[in-house]
């Protein structure tokens, strides 16, 4: 396990610095695509440190599996946002966050 330990490491690394980023992006825009794309982002990240996690124990496929249950719930996270993101922009002709307190009964 000579080199794998530094691969990993650098894989841990720059997940860190790819859901980082996907935090920032989330916090600092208030377009909902944007915030969805960065969602997606961090989501991205978590993936890469769980097959980086895998790589280091090949006998067990534990990361892997819950890296492919992320990128489904990915996907249905994709699909009803966007959804979610279409109906918002027919109501208000914005996909500003800011407007969404204007939904409430």
């Amino acid at each position: 396990m000579g080199s794998l330990g530094m691969v990993v490491e650098h894989y841990v690394l720059l997940a860190g610095a790819i859901f980082t980023l996907g935090c920032i992006g989330f916090l600092v825009r208030r377009n909902v695509l944007v915030q969805l794309m960065s969602i997606e982002l961090m989501l991205n990240a978590v993936n890469l440190a769980l097959v980086a996690f895998n790589r280091a124990h090949p006998g067990n496929m534990t990361g892997q599996v819950f890296a492919f249950f992320i990128i489904a719930v990915a996907a249905a996270e994709a699909a009803v946002g966007l959804a979610i993101v279409l109906a918002f922009y027919r109501l208000k002709n914005t996909v500003m966050s800011d407007e969404g307190d204007q939904l409430k009964l």
